[in-house]
């Protein structure tokens, strides 16, 4: 993903999520979201402006270029989706499921991902259509 550090994929995701409720970020709410210093956020977004994926001047509001969108929209659904799958399949807190989707969207591969997609689609729907083998999964992972 454009050479992205997890941080700076972490970063975009947090900037995507502030444009989605109010149509910008602010340094100072991703600061508070992120749990980082003022300093960090501002650094963070000087090298996101720098690869295009961000508009950024400081004392301004944050907002994406199109490819930032995109890109971090990518990013979000693989964390939604590995989410679910966490919480849903493994029966994990929603806190836990999405504290481990956290760490692991960074890492996981393109191929990996869509196997994971397929996998996660094929439990849930053989699960949603037999109880039997939804009780028998909970009984495992308990």
């Amino acid at each position: 993903m454009k050479n992205l550090s997890y941080s700076q994929e972490d970063y975009l995701e947090e900037i995507y999520n502030q444009v989605l409720k109010s149509g910008h970020a602010k340094v100072t709410d991703i600061s508070a979201a992120l749990n980082v210093k003022k300093a960090s956020v501002t650094s963070a977004l000087i090298q996101l402006s720098q690869k295009k994926l961000i508009n950024y001047a400081p004392y301004s509001t944050i907002t994406l270029t199109s490819e930032g969108e995109k890109l971090a929209h990518a990013i979000l659904e693989k964390h939604k989706s590995m989410t679910a799958f966490f919480k849903d399949i493994l029966l994990l807190t929603e806190e836990e499921a999405s504290e481990n989707a956290c760490k692991m969207e960074h890492i996981i591969s393109d191929k990996l991902y869509k196997r994971f997609l397929q996998l996660y689609s094929f439990l849930k729907e053989y699960s949603d259509k037999n109880e039997k083998f939804s009780d028998e999964l909970r009984k495992f992972l308990s």
